[in-house]
């Protein structure tokens, strides 16, 4: 039931003494004694008995109404207009039958013009005559009597439930209805009462309303409450049915434009409004003084149509914007103009770095073949080797050479194939893969890209980015390669590609397929020496404010700094301990007022502290069951003791010094190899049974792998089980079949700088590495006896001293 009642004007009738309730005698029956109250015309509202009401007067009539109530008993009846659009009311624009309130408060406004009142509905009444028009309408009444209640049948009760369920429906769907009035008539039996709680609550046509007030009977009232109320549930169930139909297939551009028009709003009234056709006739004019490909052109022209009609604050607007901008941003025709001078190449290449034969030579010939023919691609380089070599280094050398520009992506820990590729555009926070972002970086079609440490790429779920790789250095593929979020064929065909790894191991072999490997060997004394003198010393007396003079290394200083301080493979320790004595040296300089520092191998330990490594010398006495072997390690070659001890026992046959396992299976094929040969070697037949052998490798905290300690291990062990010393003068490495055959290694460079450097004099080397000797320097070689073996038999011939 309404708040607020709409009043019309005070009633006037020709004849107010007119009984109204002529034609309803029907209703007279059973009614209670007669009342004279006054009458407010009520508009477009039908009020009903039980109900709590509250409406406002402010006509003067009224007013005066509401006077004359509180001064006698606080009761009003309150009729309908058949009419609401009625300004005037007369008596017979009024229903015959209403409702008698009593009012419970009644509140004047300050004004006086104005009441507020809160009545509460006490029962039916029927007009019997008007005895008053003026100054307020009043009228004489019969109050109709609720008839006397009946033992409620099965249908009444079939009723009532149907009325209760309904109602429910009702007000969840409208979403009007105060849920106490739910919880009333699921309290309520009287069919008459039920009848007037849905009357109250449900929106009807008045006519209808009128109709339920009327009705004496409560059960007919009942009926017709619930016939009504079916009628306004399917209304709500058709009304809700169309909604969501008008809601889905309500246009999105219709929507959007609402919502763009409301966001653009708000920017401009914050003041931070933008201007989508500017940047529209920006990227325009990039579009017309870039020179793009006729597809790149297509392509832009849709996404700009696109932006345009998607508003400047949408999320597809700053997606789309980016990706224009991005593509824009791209060279696709610019490229640097190469330096194709011999001359010039050699001498940067050899201003920069000390050594790296191969690498020059190869740069070198490329730029000779370049300069006979313009059709050849450039090639894909791989720079293997440890690290602290150059191999970085080298590849911004190469750059500045060839005048192209350098670029450097890592690619260390990349395990996601779209940091290659790019992600889609729909994804939130896509963008183009590295690739087109270092082509973008560059501004060039032909720059110097740097793929570093391609051999540290991982896969997972997200994909092999290696395989992603594939097609990037094919150079039958990538003059159309297909960044994801690009969506546009970009040429790649003009990059010269420079990969860096310290293995091969790490990368799969379709890819190693298109690398051409090229190995950078550990850097040997005297060429580290050479770096340090010519390179590193320079640099870091620049770094540090120093002058030639105020800084002086004896020659033997260098060799004492990588001897004892700096085991690696390349120069990058090396160039820190520079740069901690450069420190030291400035401070003295500051501290102590001289004016020139020298160091020498004497006061080096003033500068760097206790020596960190001893010298890895040979040893000093032939000796049984030890042998000297070689291994290559991460950071340069060294050499490796094996110890062997015999003892009575069962054949237990034991290893230590943290071996790994294809070191532990080169172990049992040198024991396999001395058991089927025990009578050429003059071991004791059965020693396999009453002998226990045990190999030990110091160092136990260095974890030691690989198959070249085989031929050491069984030498160690023959001597071990023959009594005979094995020579202090020779080192050996190889790896060992159970035949006794003696096949190639690795590293081979690395490790014979390792045997020179403890003072080896005899080298056994693999036979079929003989090839690779010749890629060696004749200064590491130099001072060496490089023998070639095949057999265990050559091996042993060499190492043992027989008497």
């Amino acid at each position: 039931m309404p708040d607020n009642i709409n009043e019309t004007n005070p009633i006037e009738h020709q004849n107010p003494f007119e009984n109204p309730a002529a034609d309803m005698d029907f209703l007279l029956e059973e009614v209670l004694e007669d009342e004279i109250l006054p009458v407010i015309p009520l508009r477009g509202a039908v009020l009903f008995p039980g109900a709590m009401i509250s409406f406002d007067l402010n006509k003067e009539q009224s007013l005066l109404a509401l006077d004359d109530a509180l001064e006698h008993n606080s009761n009003i009846l309150l009729l309908t207009q058949k009419n609401a659009e009625t300004e005037d009311p007369k008596i017979e624009d009024l229903y015959s039958v209403g409702v008698v309130t009593n009012i419970l408060q009644a509140l004047r406004m300050p004004s006086g013009g104005l009441a507020r009142v809160i009545s509460h509905g006490e029962g039916r009444a029927v007009i019997a005559e008007f005895t008053q028009s003026e100054p307020f309408i009043k009228a004489k009444i019969a109050t109709l009597a609720e008839p006397a209640n009946e033992e409620n049948s099965k249908e009444t009760e079939a009723l009532l439930r149907l009325s209760r369920e309904n109602f429910s429906d009702y007000v969840e769907m409208s979403g009007r209805v105060l849920s106490e009035a739910v919880h009333e008539i699921s309290q309520c039996n009287v069919p008459g009462r039920a009848a007037d709680i849905i009357g109250g609550h449900v929106s009807m046509k008045t006519e209808q309303l009128q109709s339920l007030l009327e009705e004496r009977d409560g059960l007919i009232r009942l009926q017709k409450a619930v016939s009504f109320l079916t009628y306004e549930l399917d209304l709500l169930k058709i009304q809700r049915g169309l909604y969501e139909k008008i809601k889905l297939n309500l246009d999105k551009n219709q929507r959007d434009y609402i919502l763009r028009e409301q966001l653009k709003a708000i920017h401009n009234e914050l003041g931070d409004g933008d201007n989508v056709d500017d940047d529209l006739e920006v990227f325009r004019e990039k579009m017309a003084s870039a020179h793009l490909p006729e597809y790149v052109t297509q392509k832009l022209d849709k996404e700009i149509k696109r932006l345009k009609h998607s508003g400047g604050f949408a999320a597809e607007a700053f997606v789309l914007r980016d990706y224009i901008e991005r593509v824009l941003d791209l060279p696709w025709h610019y490229k640097t103009k190469e330096n194709m001078n011999l001359s010039h190449a050699e001498e940067v290449l050899e201003k920069d770095h000390y050594g790296l034969r191969k690498v020059k030579e190869r740069v070198i010939e490329f730029l000779a073949v370049r300069q006979q023919t313009s059709a050849l691609d450039a090639p894909i380089i791989c720079l293997l080797g440890p690290p602290g070599v150059g191999k970085t280094s080298i590849a911004k050398s190469i750059a500045r050479a060839l005048n192209r520009k350098y670029v450097r992506m890592s690619l260390g820990g990349v395990r996601d194939e779209a940091e290659i590729r790019g992600h889609r555009k729909t994804y939130v926070g896509a963008m183009p893969g590295r690739m087109i972002d270092a082509m973008r970086q560059a501004g060039t079609l032909n720059p110097l890209i740097l793929l570093d440490e391609i051999d540290k790429m991982t896969a997972d779920f997200r994909g092999n980015p290696a395989s992603a790789l594939l097609e990037v250095l094919d150079s039958e593929q990538n003059v159309n390669f297909r960044d994801h979020y690009l969506e546009l064929p970009f040429d790649l065909s003009d990059v010269l590609f420079i990969c860096t790894a310290n293995q091969l191991d790490g990368i799969p072999q379709p890819l190693i397929d298109r690398l051409e490997i090229i190995q950078l060997a550990s850097y040997t004394e005297d060429e580290k020496i050479h770096i340090g003198m010519d390179f590193l010393l320079a640099k870091q007396l620049k770094k540090h404010g120093l002058r030639k003079n105020q800084l002086k290394f004896q020659n033997e200083t260098y060799g004492a700094l990588i001897r004892f301080y700096t085991r690696e493979a390349g120069v990058r320790q090396l160039e820190r301990a520079i740069a901690q004595i450069c420190r030291k040296v400035v401070k003295i300089l500051l501290t102590e007022e001289k004016k020139s520092v020298t160091v020498t191998p004497g006061n080096l330990e003033t500068f760097m502290g206790n020596k960190k490594f001893r010298e890895n010398k040979k040893n000093e006495n032939a000796e049984v069951g030890i042998c000297r072997g070689l291994a290559w390690t991460s950071v340069g070659g060294d050499t490796l003791s094996v110890e062997v001890n015999t003892m009575k026992g069962t054949g237990k046959f034991k290893l230590t010094g943290n071996i790994g396992k294809v070191m532990e299976e080169s172990a049992h094929a040198a024991i396999s190899y001395i058991r089927s040969r025990h009578e050429q070697l003059s071991i004791r037949k059965g020693f396999f049974k009453d002998t226990d052998i045990h190999i030990h490798i110091p160092e136990g905290a260095t974890p030691k792998d690989g198959p070249s300690a085989g031929i050491t291990m069984a030498t160690a062990m023959v001597s071990a089980l023959t009594d005979i010393p094995v020579s202090n003068q020779v080192a050996m490495t190889g790896e060992i079949t159970i035949r006794g055959r003696v096949l190639p290694i690795g590293g081979l460079k690395e490790k014979i700088l390792a045997a020179k450097n403890a003072g080896i004099q005899k080298v056994l080397l693999p036979w079929e590495n003989e090839s690779d000797l010749s890629e060696i320097n004749q200064d590491v070689k130099e001072g060496l006896d490089l023998i070639l073996v095949k057999t265990m038999d050559e091996v042993l011939s060499q190492a043992l001293e027989r008497v």
